[in-house]
């Protein structure tokens, strides 16, 4: 899942993006509102984690700019700022969560990780398409009931995947959300055919059917067969 952390405070955004890289997350940042406004513009988030005191701007902004370009995304405020308030206008914008500094990095994921079920699976704490069933918290993927065990990058392709059925994703989509900043390594958009090839093969090893359609000239595209 595609994390981005807006947050001044260099140790702490440093801080948060190392835990959540650790935790499985591809975790970009962004130390200004401007930095943090192009970045929601040019690339799509499972999670924006903004700070509300930017030096350049307000946190509250930044959501409004995210909810005007009618985003999925998810959101969670992490601030200093305890007052009732501040807490109200950012549920009321479309923030989904509050967490108050200090807070414990372990606390975070959580919240995290409780946002994107509830927007991408439903709530659910396993991940099931026929199947497959994926356990986020191991993150583990079985296929009829086999355990099949897939790289980094092949599991966060199908958790993209899964999170996109029938919709069609182009490679450069799917490069971004595999490799976020690191996009524009020359062989990113051939990593793309080759994780998809890995990922197809172990699924079909275990006794899967092949969800993976290619769409020719677009990328690719996750459902029936």
């Amino acid at each position: 899942m595609k994390v981005l952390v807006v947050e001044d405070e260099k140790g702490l955004a440093e801080s948060i993006t190392d835990y959540m890289n650790k935790e499985g997350y591809l975790c970009e940042t962004a130390g200004t509102f401007r930095e943090a406004d192009e970045r929601i513009y040019l690339y799509q988030y499972d999670c924006v984690i903004v700070d509300l005191t930017l030096p350049d701007g307000d946190g509250f902004q930044l959501i409004q700019s995210l909810k005007n370009l009618l985003a999925t995304t998810g959101v969670i405020i992490i601030s200093a700022r305890n007052a009732l308030e501040d807490k109200i206008r950012g549920l009321e914008i479309g923030s989904d969560d509050y967490l108050t500094k200090p807070f414990h990095l372990s606390e975070l994921n959580a919240r995290v990780k409780s946002l994107i079920r509830r927007r991408n699976f439903g709530g659910h704490t396993e991940i099931r398409f026929r199947e497959i069933r994926v356990n986020p918290s191991s993150r583990k993927v079985y296929v009829n009931g086999q355990l099949a065990v897939l790289s980094r990058k092949e599991y966060d392709l199908l958790l993209y995947f899964l999170s996109n059925v029938d919709v069609v994703l182009t490679k450069v989509s799917i490069a971004e959300h595999l490799w976020g900043d690191n996009i524009d390594s020359a062989d990113s958009l051939d990593m793309v055919y080759s994780h998809i090839k890995n990922l197809r093969r172990k699924l079909l090893e275990k006794g899967g059917s092949d969800y993976v359609r290619s769409v020719y000239g677009i990328g690719y595209k996750f459902g029936e067969p």
